[in-house]
C-alpha cells in the first residue's frame, strides 16, 4: 500500500533541507561568478565552515 500526503494545508517544513538547498545555491552562484573552479578554501567560506566552527566550540 502506497501512502501519500494528503493535499491541503499540512505542508511540512524541513528546517534542515532548507538550509542546505539555500548553501547550494549559494554555492551555484559562486561557482558560475568564477572564472576557475572554486578552491577548498572559496568553497568553505561559501559554505561559512569557519563560522559554523567557532560557533560550534563556541567562540562565537
Amino acid at each position: 500500500m502506497t501512502r501519500v500526503a494528503p493535499v491541503g494545508g499540512t505542508a511540512v517544513q524541513d528546517h534542515v533541507a532548507l538550509a542546505e538547498i539555500e548553501l547550494c545555491g549559494e554555492l551555484i552562484i559562486a561557482a558560475s561568478a568564477a572564472r576557475e573552479r572554486l578552491s577548498l578554501e572559496s568553497i568553505d567560506e561559501v559554505l561559512r565552515v569557519a563560522e559554523e566552527r567557532r560557533v560550534a566550540d563556541g567562540d562565537q
